[in-house]
């Protein structure tokens, strides 16, 4: 699902995460933007201009959005494999290319982030890469700015 949107509020882009959005737009953005997140999106990949991936990270940075377990305890509660999957899936990679990644079955990559999601007790594929950002799984790069 790609939002395309006037507003930029921190809320409606939790919200809209939350609700399993992989890409986000703000009317705004250039028509360049559009493209690029329909062309992630048919790759099964998600898309967030810098303005919106700037809201996430300055969100997350303020603690707007909390997940159950504290970072640091929940860490070490992974084995190296779920790790590698959350890595995987943070990245963006749909489960069937984790699978291939991975060279297991769709049906072991589904169970294993079935799994991850109910260890840590996490309800979205945004609070997954949450964790996975905050434990240093993943890490968060800012693009470059177009002149």
């Amino acid at each position: 699902m790609l939002i395309l949107t006037l507003h930029d509020s921190d809320r409606i882009v939790r919200d809209v995460l939350n609700a399993g959005a992989r890409g986000f737009l703000l009317k705004s953005d250039a028509v360049r933007d559009l493209v690029s997140a329909v062309e992630a999106l048919l790759r099964d990949r998600t898309y967030f201009t810098s303005r919106v991936a700037d809201m996430v990270l300055e969100g997350f940075l303020q603690h707007e959005i909390d997940v159950a377990l504290p970072a640091h305890d929940s860490s070490n509660r992974l084995t190296p494999r779920e790790r590698e999957i959350v890595q995987l899936v943070a990245e963006g990679k749909s489960t069937k290319e984790v699978a291939v990644v991975l060279s297991l079955s769709v049906k072991t990559a589904e169970t294993h982030r079935s799994n991850i999601m109910r260890k840590l007790n996490l309800h979205s594929i945004s609070d997954l890469v949450l964790y996975a950002v905050r434990n240093e799984i993943v890490h968060v790069a800012q693009p470059a700015l177009a002149n």
